[in-house]
C-alpha cells in the first residue's frame, strides 16, 4: 500500500494525473491504476474524476492527512535502520528564506564538518512555500521566521534575531549617518524584496508604523539582485544585518543600522513535528541550537 500512498500524495500535490505520474517517474495509466487500487483497498472514493482531475472527495481529504503521516513514518523508519547500519548518513533537503541563506551556510558547514556522510540540498523559498513543502514531505527542514506569522505544528530551534540595515552607495545622502529611522526613508529610491516574501511584509508594516508609504520601483526575490541595483543604479535597499554585511563587503556601499536597536524578529530551523525525530534531523536541530548559543 505504501507505494500507492506515495502516488496519492503526488496526485494531491500536483492536482494533475500527468504531472503526478511524471514526478513519480511512472506512466500515467500506472498512476491511475494505483489510485483506483488504493480506493478499492480503503473502500472509499478518494478522487473526483471527470474529463480531468477534479480534486479530492471529503474522504480523500481525510485520507490525505493519514497518507502524509504514514509515508512520513515509513521514511523515518528507513532513516532509523540506515543509521543503525551505516551511522549518520543520507540526505537533508533544506528550504531557506532568502534573507537567511548566510545562516544556512553556517549551519550546513558546521553539520557537514561533523558528519561528512550527510548530503545537503539547499533551496531558496518564501516562508509560505517552506511550510507547504514541510507539510507535503518535499523537504526535511526549513529556516524561516518563528514569530511573525503562524508556523503550525512544527518543531523549531531558534537561530538568530533578524535586525535591519539600510544599504546604499557610499556617495548617497544618508551614507554618513551612524543610524537612520524608518521615517528618514520617505522619498528614497528603493528596491525591495517582492510582496510574497515575509521579510517584505515586515518591512511594509514598519513603514506603515512610521506613517510613510514608500514606493519600490524595483522588486526582486533575490537579495543579490537588490544589492546589484544599489551598486549599479544608485538605489537603496533594506536587508537583515548579516546578509547586508555579506553582500556589501569589498564594495563601495554602506550598511547603516535601521530602526530601533531592540526591534527584531526571530528566525530559526523548522522541521515536521515528530517524536522521535530521525537521527539525522535530530542532529540538525542540535547543531542549530549550538550555533545559536555561539551567536548569543
Amino acid at each position: 500500500m505504501l507505494n500507492k500512498l506515495e502516488m496519492f500524495l503526488a496526485l494531491a500535490k500536483e492536482g494533475h494525473f500527468g504531472r503526478a505520474a511524471t514526478k513519480m517517474g511512472i506512466a500515467q495509466p500506472t498512476l491511475s491504476t494505483g489510485i483506483r487500487q488504493l480506493e478499492d483497498q480503503l473502500g472509499v472514493q478518494l478522487v473526483i474524476r471527470g474529463s480531468h482531475y477534479g480534486g479530492l472527495t471529503p474522504e480523500g481529504q481525510r485520507a490525505l492527512h493519514w497518507a502524509r503521516q504514514i509515508v512520513g513514518d515509513a521514511r523515518q523508519l528507513r532513516e532509523e535502520m540506515r543509521h543503525a547500519r551505516e551511522g549518520l548518513s543520507g540526505a537533508i533537503r533544506l528550504a531557506v528564506i532568502p534573507t537567511a541563506l548566510t545562516w544556512a551556510a553556517r549551519l550546513t558547514a558546521r553539520f557537514s564538518a561533523a558528519h561528512p556522510n550527510v548530503r545537503f540540498t539547499v533551496l531558496s523559498r518564501t516562508s509560505v512555500e517552506i511550510l507547504s513543502m514541510l507539510e507535503n514531505l518535499d523537504i526535511d527542514a526549513g529556516i524561516s521566521y518563528l514569530d511573525n506569522e503562524p508556523t503550525g505544528r512544527v518543531s523549531t530551534e531558534p537561530l538568530y534575531n533578524e535586525r535591519y540595515m539600510l544599504v546604499c552607495r557610499e556617495d548617497a545622502e544618508l551614507a554618513g549617518r551612524a543610524s537612520v529611522g524608518w521615517g528618514d526613508l520617505a522619498g528614497l529610491r528603493l528596491c525591495l524584496l517582492t510582496p510574497d516574501m515575509q521579510n517584505r511584509r515586515i518591512v511594509n508594516r514598519r513603514f506603515a508604523e512610521a506613517g510613510i508609504a514608500p514606493e519600490a520601483r524595483i522588486e526582486a526575490n533575490s537579495t543579490v539582485v537588490l544589492v546589484a541595483n544599489v551598486l549599479e543604479g544608485g538605489w537603496a535597499t533594506i536587508l537583515p544585518s548579516d546578509m547586508a554585511a555579506f553582500l556589501t563587503v569589498g564594495k563601495p556601499l554602506r550598511a547603516i543600522p535601521l530602526g530601533d536597536a531592540g526591534w527584531s524578529h526571530r528566525v530559526g530551523l523548522v522541521a515536521p513535528y515528530r517524536e522521535p525525530h530521525t537521527p539525522v534531523l535530530q542532529e540538525l536541530l542540535t547543531t542549530a541550537r549550538r550555533l545559536s548559543e555561539l551567536a548569543d
